[in-house]
């Protein structure tokens, strides 16, 4: 009876982790006066080192939209001045959404930042980025304007230096090149309901599990 339970307990797992695909955003933010850095590369390492080691008025935490985002509004005493800060969205792309993408980051990084998706560089700016809630000038914020995307799990990663004074930030996509973007969130509709082939999981684990119950009987 105990070794059903685990199998149960195994199989619906499984099945959980298979069709649950919530986009996850989490910001972390560390000390650092370093200037601008040479390349995306060295930001990243930069501000992962920073982000490593706890200092009072920065943290880790997560946040359900991507909007408003600053130092100083998420952790307690929060710092204005010389933030290493990064973001790590983690999203799922269904097989309809699958393909062309766009995804843009108005950001406040007084030294620069880098873009990331997957790992993979694909933009970055040394000089001081402050989008003020706007999109019209595009040496103020990072963007993605060609990315092509497969379905399955994917990762974001957005990494800056600030010096002072931590204005809010905000990170969007769109799918397919047309319409408006949409700000990442727990609500973005990226999150896909079970597909076929995990249907048939869930019957197939369903089966194995109602042959060891006649089994025992």
């Amino acid at each position: 009876m105990k070794n059903r339970f685990k199998f149960s307990a195994t199989i619906m797992s499984f099945v959980l982790c298979s069709s649950v695909n919530a986009s996850l955003i989490t910001i972390e933010t560390g000390f650092s006066a370093a200037d601008a850095q040479v390349d995306a590369l060295a930001y990243q390492a930069l501000v992962d080192s920073a982000v490593a080691v706890p200092s009072f008025g920065y943290g880790s935490t997560t946040v359900p939209v991507y909007d408003n985002i600053s130092n100083h509004s998420l952790f307690p005493s929060g710092s204005y001045t010389d933030i290493a800060f990064k973001s790590t969205v983690d999203f799922y792309v269904s097989s309809a959404n699958a393909g062309a993408w766009q995804i843009r980051a108005g950001v406040d990084f007084g030294h620069g930042g880098a873009i990331f998706v997957d790992g993979v560089a694909y933009d970055f700016k040394t000089n001081d980025m402050w989008w003020a809630g706007s999109y019209s000038d595009s040496s103020q914020y990072l963007s993605i304007n060609s990315l092509t995307l497969a379905a399955g799990h994917h990762t974001l990663n957005l990494y800056g230096l600030e010096g002072c004074c931590d204005g809010f930030q905000q990170a969007q996509f769109r799918i397919g090149g047309s319409g408006d973007f949409a700000t990442f969130s727990a609500n973005d509709n990226l999150s896909p309901v079970p597909e076929p082939e995990t249907h048939a999981m869930l019957l197939v684990g369903l089966g194995l599990l109602f042959f060891s119950v006649r089994r025992e009987k």
